[in-house]
């Protein structure tokens, strides 16, 4: 295994060119959010600063899950020695390299959510494990050891920040060895790979019972962690896809072509089945066995205002893809593609949405000008910060060993 220089004509060292309208539109969905957010926490209404904190709790997490799947991608491509993708690493990597800012964003929010009791108040409410108090809830208390606000904030810093300090030097080394060449940078990369997949398959359930199980401390689900995985890896490959078919429409990235696209788009239609049978798992055992403190869970997500959305949810992220991609052809053609991953972008938000509001907005749960501005602004900072990191480097690592694999990838 070597590093190959006889790449074709294909121009390696040009850069993406992050301007106009984008870019425009970016800023302008960032001020949108910032309005939306602002209106929320003014608002005198509790019911209204309550939906803006789980908004912004619901879009923050999307966010670091996003970029923190950016970093899973390029791991896994490293340590399973991958050729067909090297040539499309670049996107993952600048989704990677914003995890710092998106964990730091989320790690404000949780901790906003925690001082204010607009979050976390199911086990962080005054009196709730102590005894003598009338506040008492034996259930909670019993989690103590775990629900506790220095455990709580010592993980989600521990967890955030690991996942970031490796997405920040895989990344470095990544560009360097664009410069320097050689293997030296890709052995030490295949190592740290190995290292943060087996963190990151230990840690991510358990930053997800703490980011979002642990707003209903009642209930508790062994699945729960797998589920988030699930709905986060879908989402990151959704984003990839969707970046690599508007890069490619401007012009970029000659050397990627459909059957880099079909790859892409076996690992979205394969783990959007996997997400459903987690979800559906998760839910029937619970329907089934019809115990008390589990189906709490689904109770509240049957009334009224949800249950519509409940059943949107599988129909939008296993049934769309289920039969748009199941066809060879349709993996391969970009509109197509373009289309569902951006549906299944919009169906795991309602994924998330459904995971965070009825445990955090207890009555008069609305839905309008705070949910869609608070989602556009962040769909607006997460396109400005990763197209801007995407556009400061070469658009393909030309050193990376696998590199001429990609070139000639067919199936």
């Amino acid at each position: 295994m070597g590093t190959h220089n006889h790449h074709h004509d294909y121009n390696f060292t040009e850069k993406f060119q992050f301007t106009g309208i984008a870019k425009i539109l970016s800023i302008v969905g960032v001020a949108v959010g910032v309005i939306a957010i602002v209106i929320g926490l003014m608002s005198s209404d509790h019911i209204m600063v309550e939906r803006t904190y789980a908004n912004l709790l619901l879009m923050g997490y999307y966010f670091t899950c996003v970029c923190a799947a950016g970093t899973f991608f390029v791991a896994l491509q490293l340590v399973t020695q991958s050729g067909w993708s090297a040539g499309l690493l670049r996107i993952p990597q600048a989704m990677s390299s914003m995890l710092p800012v998106a964990s730091l964003i989320l790690l404000v929010i949780v901790g906003l959510g925690l001082v204010t009791n607009n979050l976390y108040g199911h086990w962080n409410s005054e009196g709730l494990m102590d005894p003598n108090s009338p506040n008492y809830d034996s259930l909670v208390a019993g989690k103590e050891a775990f629900l506790n606000v220095p455990g709580f904030l010592i993980r989600q810093i521990l967890f955030m920040g690991t996942y970031s300090i490796f997405a920040f030097v895989l990344a470095k080394l990544s560009y360097k060895e664009d410069l320097e060449g050689g293997l030296n940078s890709y052995k030490k990369s295949f190592k740290l790979a190995a290292i943060f997949l087996v963190i990151f398959g230990f840690t991510q359930p358990i930053w997800s019972f703490d980011t979002v199980m642990s707003l209903e401390a009642h209930w508790f689900s062994t699945m729960f962690g797998w589920y988030n995985f699930a709905a986060m890896w879908v989402c990151g490959l959704a984003t990839i896809i969707i970046i690599l078919i508007l890069v490619k429409k401007a012009g970029y990235m000659a050397w990627v072509n459909e059957n880099h696209l079909h790859d892409l788009g076996k690992l979205l239609f394969g783990f959007s089945i996997f997400w459903t049978y987690v979800w559906f798992s998760q839910f029937i055992l619970i329907y089934y066995a019809n115990i008390p403190e589990e189906t709490v869970y689904f109770y509240k997500r049957w009334e009224p205002e949800y249950k519509p959305w409940f059943w949107l949810n599988i129909l939008i992220n296993f049934l769309a893809p289920l039969l748009l991609l199941v066809d060879r052809d349709a993996k391969r053609k970009q509109s197509l593609m373009l289309f569902v991953a951006i549906l299944l972008l919009c169906g795991h938000w309602l994924d998330y949405y459904i995971m965070i509001m009825p445990g955090t907005v207890e009555t008069e749960r609305g839905f309008g000008f705070v949910e869609i501005g608070t989602a556009i602004g962040f769909v607006g900072l997460f396109t400005f910060l990763v197209m801007s990191k995407f556009s400061k480097h070469a658009i393909a690592p030309k050193h990376q060993p696998f590199m001429e694999e990609s070139l000639h990838h067919e199936i």
